[in-house]
């Protein structure tokens, strides 16, 4: 694959001696956030990442090569061109044949990681099952991927504009662990609280690693990717009801003005950041950073649980 995947050299290099390293997203950029924040809390996230012990690796597209530890000049490229597309699993060989230009989505990214090698993956919030996805079928591809893919997701939970409760109910059919991170609720991306209870909790990134461990090392089973909620910072995540009131608004928007499609989730996060006067959009950066600063620690905690059992 190395005609079309090209690891860049300090990610390279970590992954051969065995060191953390955490993939990021880059939808954030193109699709995620507005100017300047999208630059802003990328880098943010490089140097939480760094800062816990890990090499951040930002995973992208360049003119069809896909990219696994984008620099920073990159990442400004990508913040800055008009044309790129959001790529997820299935547009991922087009884009590349096509010599596009893309950005990856979470399910994107995770299979890109574990082409790479890389164990452990920090994002915002995950897909999931729209409202009214009973009807409309519009399920992200975010959860198949963490079905099969064996990545270890850090996030805020699922979007707040996603139905959660049938989320969850299909990462349960998936067979996906949905691990609360010193949680025993189920984080609603901008709200610390969705009211839904977890199985399973994990205190320190420690325990996160053994559970990737044993999860990983059931290889007969063929097991996937684990989720590990981590809640918004207190300082910065927003109540619940306060939330879902913005979200009914844009969500009547977003029908008005018949968005579809991969056009609806950038819509709705632009829409409710516009009617919480920028209160969502400091939640979404926060949380980011939140996020990529405990996936460094797992990856690192992983590594050396790894290191310590030798080769298998």
């Amino acid at each position: 694959m190395t005609d079309i995947l090209e690891i860049r050299e300090e990610a390279r290099e970590a992954l051969a001696a065995g060191k953390p390293v955490v993939a990021l997203e880059s939808t954030l950029i193109t699709h995620g956030l507005p100017r300047p924040q999208n630059i802003e809390t990328a880098l943010a996230m490089e140097k939480a990442v760094r800062e816990s012990g890990a090499v951040p690796a930002t995973i992208g597209i360049l003119g069809g090569r896909i990219v696994v530890g984008l620099a920073a000049k990159e990442i400004e490229r990508l913040a800055e061109q008009k044309d790129v597309v959001k790529v997820s699993r299935a547009d991922l060989a087009p884009v590349v044949v096509g010599k596009r230009t893309g950005a990856t989505t979470v399910a994107a990214t995770m299979m890109i990681a574990a082409m790479a090698g890389i164990r452990t993956f920090a994002t915002g919030g995950i897909g999931g099952v729209h409202r009214g996805g009973e009807n409309s079928m519009d399920v992200s591809a975010d959860l198949t991927e963490l079905g099969r893919t064996q990545v270890a997701v850090v996030c805020a939970g699922a979007k707040s504009i996603l139905d959660l409760p049938r989320t969850l109910e299909v990462l349960e059919t998936l067979g996906v662990p949905v691990v609360g991170f010193a949680t025993k609720e189920f984080p609603a991306f901008y709200c610390r609280e969705s009211g839904l209870a977890l199985l399973h909790s994990a205190a320190t990134p420690q325990e996160a690693a053994e559970i990737m461990n044993v999860q990983w090392g059931m290889r007969s089973a063929q097991m996937g990717g684990i989720l590990f909620v981590n809640p918004p910072p207190a300082e910065s995540a927003l109540p619940e009801n306060m939330v879902e009131a913005f979200i009914e608004k844009a969500l009547a928007e977003a029908a008005k003005q018949g968005i579809k499609g991969k056009s609806v989730t950038p819509f709705l996060l632009r829409e409710v950041s516009r009617l919480s006067e920028g209160r969502t959009l400091k939640a979404n950066v926060d949380l980011l950073v939140s996020n990529a600063r405990l996936a460094g620690r797992i990856s690192a905690a992983y590594c050396q649980l790894e290191s310590l059992q030798g080769p298998n």
